[in-house]
């Protein structure tokens, strides 16, 4: 049986989950895996050859913003299609 995964930041649990996938080394959490009170839309966009246009959000945990510490993509190319409805984190977020 696997274990779960943890995103943890500002000593708060925002995600967990036992099926991430791992793309380039990060963790993908299903989004609904993901505590939705913690995100805010950011308007922040960046661009993968490969995996497609990816948007960000906001982390939002006991009063302090990380400013787009995850992100995800709304419509990955084929050739990341398994991160599809997934969000990733970074900026000082623990994942393990």
């Amino acid at each position: 049986m696997s274990s779960s995964i943890k995103a943890v930041w500002n000593g708060e649990v925002i995600a967990e989950s036992d099926n991430t996938v791992v793309v380039e080394g990060n963790h993908y959490f299903p989004l609904e895996s993901v505590r939705a009170e913690v995100l805010q839309a950011s308007p922040t966009h960046s661009t993968c050859p490969w995996k497609g246009e990816a948007s960000y959000y906001s982390l939002s945990v006991g009063g302090q913003t990380n400013k787009d510490a995850a992100w995800y993509y709304p419509a990955p190319k084929d050739a990341a299609k398994q991160i599809a409805g997934r969000v990733a984190f970074w900026k000082g977020v623990q994942v393990g």
